[in-house]
């Protein structure tokens, strides 16, 4: 019976051992691509205000997952005042790039979906972090629960 609990000990431990490797990689992670994100941002120097929004907020650099939303949010509104689709700006005539209108509504999109896409990155980043952490936790429980079965097997000091 001590052979069987020693090896499932044993086992248990390797297990906390793999969780707390994969934990720091996600950790690891999710952390240096947030900083990656919000660095790349902050060099962009574009202010909330620069795209007209205006409060509290205004002076604030886009370099969040919060400050991406509202700039998105923002772009997106200004586009539909534009056309309120692709569709309704074209018609039935195809893209003119030569066309001002048509010009400033492909680069409202190409911004507004940049903007979102920095959204979902914090949001990805911070599921990587909280998943690392979670993997952290339970590595520990696992050494604890490990450590504890090896003693009750008698294979550790008392």
């Amino acid at each position: 019976m001590n052979k069987m609990i020693k090896n499932l000990s044993i086992l248990i431990l390797v297990f906390g051992a793999v969780a707390l490797i994969m934990g720091i990689v996600f950790l690891y992670e999710g952390v240096s691509k947030e900083v990656f994100l919000t660095t790349i941002m902050k060099r962009e120097n574009i202010k909330l205000s620069d795209l007209g929004v205006t409060g509290s907020k205004a002076n604030e650099v886009i370099d969040s997952q919060e400050t991406a939303q509202i700039a998105g949010d923002t772009v997106r509104a200004h586009r539909h005042a534009i056309a309120p689709s692709y569709t309704a700006l074209l018609g039935s005539n195809k893209f003119d790039p030569t066309n001002p209108k048509d010009l400033t509504y492909a680069q409202a999109q190409n911004l507004e979906n940049y903007l979102y896409l920095a959204v979902l990155s914090f949001g990805v980043t911070s599921i990587a972090m909280a998943a690392g952490g979670f993997m952290i936790v339970i590595a520990l429980a696992l050494a604890a629960m490990g450590f504890v079965l090896l003693k009750v097997a008698n294979v550790l000091p008392k």
